[in-house]
């Protein structure tokens, strides 16, 4: 098995035990960035999250890793909408998805914070373990991507 395969494997036990305990299956519904769903873009974090932590040859607790990086968009709604409670979406979905995720879910410490402090520094307080700062930079990353695609995909389709 290689690392790819080894790495889409823990991610897919995870998100088993999250399908089945929580109602991380709706995430699929509510879009993100671009036609990238929440869902599959909190795949993409937690398989960047481990491939940094993988590269940066950092010791860090896998399972909770993946769980906050599957879980730090947990928000679900569909922030597009017009809406007066989604107007500070980046300010405010952060804590809605800890709220939703402690519903759901048994936290620990870390991912809660990994979930939490995902958005800094939009919102100014940092992480405080080295998985939530991996999550911070594995969603900057693709964000970043997803958003870049969705514009060259649609400049495309546009040309034709």
């Amino acid at each position: 098995m290689n690392d790819e395969e080894r790495i889409l494997k823990e991610i897919k036990d995870v998100l088993k035990e999250l399908d089945e305990q929580g109602r991380m299956k709706y995430t699929q519904k509510y879009m993100q960035h671009s036609d990238i769903s929440v869902y599959k873009h909190c795949i993409s974090v937690a398989y960047t999250s481990v491939e940094l932590a993988d590269r940066l040859a950092w010791n860090v607790n896998r399972r909770e890793l993946i769980r906050g990086a599957l879980l730090h968009d947990y928000f679900l709604y569909d922030w597009h909408e017009k809406n007066a409670g989604h107007r500070f979406h980046g300010f405010i979905h952060a804590g809605r998805a800890l709220q939703n995720a402690r519903k759901d879910f048994k936290l620990t410490i870390r991912e809660e914070n990994i979930i939490l402090r995902h958005m800094f520094p939009l919102n100014v307080v940092p992480p405080i373990c080295k998985e939530a700062w991996l999550v911070c930079l594995a969603d900057k990353i693709c964000a970043s991507k997803e958003t870049v695609a969705g514009r060259i995909h649609r400049k495309r389709k546009q040309q034709r």
